[in-house]
C-alpha cells in the first residue's frame, strides 16, 4: 500500500509539473487518515489549508440503480492571484478535492460512461481513497484555471445484486481546496503562512541567505531567539524594531482555502416509479370519466327543463 502511495505521490506531481506545487495535497490524507471524514464531520484537509473558502456540489435529486450519473464540483477563486510555491516563486493556484459517497457509489468505468461525460470529465485522474474504500474519491492537484469545475462521472449501486445497499436517501460530502496548505503533515510550518515572533524582544539581526531570511530577536530576559522564514512571505520587521510575544515579523502569503459541502441523493426504486405513473394514470382516468359524467348530468337537466 506505501508503495502504491508513493507511486500516486509521483504521478500527480509530474501531473502538475513540479513537486513544490504539489505539496499537502490530498494524496496526503491518504497516507497520514485512514478515514478522510472525522467523526465531528471535519475532513482532515481542513488540518493543513487553514483558511477557509467556499466550495460546491450539484448531484441529481435522485438515480436508479446501476445507473451513471454526474456529480459537479465548484471550487470558485479569483484566477488572477498568485500563490507562493515551494520555492519561494509566485505561481498559479492548483485545485483538489475528496469526494464521500455513500457506500456502494464507486467511480463509473470507462465503457459506461457517454461520450458527453467523457468529454465534461476530460483528463482528471480519479483515483479511490484506498482499496478498501472504493466509494471516497481524490482528484488533484490539477491546475484550477482549468479545473475549478471538475464533474466526477459516478456509478449508483444495484440493491438487487448489493445486499448492503437499500433504496434511501444518502449523504455525500465533499472536501475541496485552492492552493498550498499551511501546514506539512509533519506539523512544520510551510512557506505558505505566517510566521510570528516566538518571545517579545528586539530585532537585533536579520541574516539573509538563499533559502530565506533568519530574524535573530534580543530577548528582554538577556538571551536571545531565531526565527527561521523561507523564501515566500514578506518580511514586516526591521533590525531595530521591538516586538511582542506571536506578533507577525510575515505577512501571510496564502490566497487559497479549503471548504467542504455536502448534499443529499435519493437511490430511487423503479417499482415505485412504477407504481406512481400507474397512481397518476388511474387518476387521470377518473378525472376524465368524471368530466364525462358531468357533461351527461347537465344534458340531462338540460332536457328536463325544456320538458
Amino acid at each position: 500500500m506505501k508503495k502504491n502511495l508513493f507511486l500516486v505521490s509521483v504521478f500527480a506531481s509530474l501531473f502538475v509539473g513540479t513537486a513544490t506545487q504539489a505539496v499537502a495535497y490530498p494524496m496526503y490524507a491518504q497516507q497520514g487518515y485512514e478515514n478522510p471524514r472525522e467523526a465531528t464531520g471535519r475532513i482532515v484537509c481542513a488540518n493543513c489549508h487553514l483558511a477557509q473558502k467556499p466550495v460546491d456540489i450539484e448531484v441529481p435529486q435522485a438515480v436508479l440503480p446501476n445507473s451513471v450519473f454526474e456529480a459537479v464540483v465548484k471550487i470558485p477563486y479569483d484566477q488572477e492571484v498568485k500563490q507562493v510555491l515551494g520555492n519561494g516563486k509566485k505561481g498559479g493556484l492548483n485545485v483538489g478535492a475528496v469526494l464521500i459517497l455513500p457506500d456502494g457509489f464507486t467511480m463509473a468505468p470507462a465503457d459506461r460512461m457517454s461520450a458527453e461525460l467523457k468529454a465534461k470529465v476530460g483528463k482528471l485522474y480519479f483515483q479511490p481513497y484506498s482499496e478498501d474504500k472504493q466509494n471516497m474519491l481524490i482528484v488533484g492537484p490539477v491546475p484550477g484555471k482549468k479545473y475549478s469545475e471538475m464533474t466526477f462521472p459516478i456509478l449508483a449501486p444495484d440493491p438487487s445484486t448489493n445486499k448492503d445497499v437499500n433504496y434511501l436517501t444518502y449523504p455525500i460530502y465533499l472536501g475541496g481546496n485552492r492552493g498550498r496548505g499551511q501546514v506539512y503533515p509533519d506539523g512544520s510550518k510551510s512557506n505558505n503562512t505566517v510566521f510570528n515572533a516566538p518571545a517579545a524582544g528586539k530585532i537585533s539581526a536579520i541574516n539573509a541567505s538563499d533559502k530565506g531570511n533568519d530574524i535573530v530577536i534580543a530577548t528582554t530576559d538577556g538571551g536571545s531567539v531565531t526565527v527561521s522564514v523561507p523564501t515566500g512571505p514578506d518580511l514586516l520587521v526591521k533590525v531595530g524594531d521591538t516586538v511582542t510575544a506571536d506578533q507577525p515579523v510575515t505577512n501571510n502569503p496564502n490566497v487559497g482555502g479549503f471548504g467542504q459541502g455536502e448534499t443529499e441523493i435519493v437511490l430511487q426504486n423503479p417499482a415505485r416509479l412504477q407504481g406512481l405513473i400507474i397512481f397518476l394514470g388511474f387518476v387521470l382516468i377518473a378525472q376524465v370519466f368524471l368530466v364525462l359524467k358531468k357533461k351527461q348530468f347537465e344534458k340531462v337537466q338540460l332536457s328536463e327543463m325544456n320538458f
